[in-house]
């Protein structure tokens, strides 16, 4: 019976991580209100640590209170030091730093520490600090191993230790651990205190459920949102994206009317407006992707923008040519049979149309996270939205301007 018990626990245990996990951390709180708790610490013990971090932040401060009563003193200690950063920065990932020792302190007495820590916890590095929390080394259990059981853990650790700070993004961490490949890394602030320790795989799989969220943020779907999230909490989300969506649509068909007259006299225009913007949307968008591409990898340095713009610019005339002369066939081919006295004209405008749109789609896919970026918003969110946005007014404003211009 009492190991029947045990399973029931840990399969609720269990249960209960995977539908937090499954949650935005609104929605991960209000699950955990009613959670007895022992069982909400250790559903949250085994979140990473940045989730973990946002759930608190939402929960009400009574629960939030009866959580961190129930959780062991170092990691209620950690806890409460992690939320003092923000959003996104090294500081939220932090786990307690154990296995710290002072500078003393002989190889011998270290491995009978290590003998009692080692059955409650998995220990990678000794972490050596003087009296005030200044990080001075590390030692490794290799190293510990292979030394003299009379020698002091100063004559043994490595002084030359990597760390991260704790006010560092999460991408940023993310490139200069991506060569290093060491389980833990240990976080010190200015004055190099040991702060805590965040794990190699926690920074990768915070920075991966960021890049999974990138691509709805281009098209206005909320980060927060889950498969999991109830039908109006969802509509909410989506809902004020598609309300601008249809504003700078009207934008778009507002320039289709300044040229109605066109249109009118040359209806086999209409028929070209979507392919226009079709491949100068798809022009923009593979711009875009490379540019939030460089920025998540912090490959665009400052200075870089303009040269990206151009080069992206470049490259939508290139690929807009050859694309152009095709357009151009199908509407002179088209156009022959209906206005052939106006033909090669229509001709001229479609193929100036698609090269124009096209080379302004690549600027903008370029400028539209850049411009995001600099002004201190998410590059990606509702990029697309933007990006539709201008590559439709170009695209039809040019074939119809172009078309009203050259043809009479």
């Amino acid at each position: 019976m009492e190991n029947a018990h045990i399973d029931t626990r840990a399969d609720t245990s269990a249960a209960l991580i995977e539908a937090l996990r499954a949650r935005p951390a609104s929605e991960a709180a209000k699950l955990l209100e009613d959670i007895e708790a022992t069982q909400a610490y250790e559903g949250l013990a085994a979140l990473n640590p940045a989730f973990a971090q946002d759930i608190i932040a939402v929960l009400p401060t009574m629960q939030r209170n009866r959580i961190f009563a129930v959780a062991t003193p170092d990691i209620a200690k950690q806890w409460t030091r992690n939320q003092s950063y923000a959003h996104g920065a090294v500081g939220r990932l932090m786990e307690p730093a154990i296995g710290v020792f002072a500078a003393d302190m002989t190889v011998g007495a270290t491995i009978e520490a290590l003998r009692t820590l080692v059955k409650s916890a998995f220990i990678t590095y000794g972490y050596i600090t003087d009296a005030n929390g200044k990080l001075l080394g590390i030692v490794t259990m290799r190293d510990l191993l292979f030394a003299d059981n009379d020698k002091t853990l100063a004559e043994v650790m490595l002084t030359e230790v990597f760390a991260l700070s704790p006010q560092s993004p999460i991408s940023d961490a993310m490139r200069l651990t991506l060569n290093r490949h060491y389980p833990v890394y240990p976080v010190c602030d200015d004055n190099g205190n040991l702060l805590g320790l965040v794990r190699g795989q926690t920074i990768f799989e915070s920075e991966a459920f960021e890049i999974t969220a990138q691509a709805g943020s281009m098209v206005g779907v909320d980060r927060e949102e889950r498969i999991s999230t109830p039908l109006m909490r969802s509509f909410k989300f989506r809902h004020p994206w598609l309300q601008l969506n249809l504003l700078t649509a009207f934008l778009a068909g507002g320039v289709v009317a300044m040229f109605q007259g066109t249109i009118d006299k040359f209806v086999i225009l209409a028929a070209f407006l979507p392919v226009l913007a079709g491949q100068a949307g798809n022009t923009g968008c593979q711009a875009m992707a490379v540019t939030l591409r460089g920025i998540t990898l912090g490959e665009i340095k400052s200075g870089d923008g303009k040269v990206l713009v151009i080069k992206e610019g470049v490259l939508g005339a290139l690929n807009g040519a050859p694309i152009g002369v095709i357009a151009a066939i199908a509407m002179y081919i088209t156009a022959s049979a209906q206005y052939p006295a106006q033909a090669a004209m229509l001709t001229l405008a479609t193929f100036l149309a698609m090269v124009g749109a096209c080379t302004v789609s690549g600027i903008s896919g370029a400028i539209v996270p850049l411009t995001l970026k600099r002004y201190g918003a998410d590059p990606a969110t509702a990029s697309s939205i933007f990006l539709t946005t201008s590559t439709d007014i170009v695209s039809m404003g040019l074939l119809l301007g172009l078309a009203a211009l050259l043809v009479r």
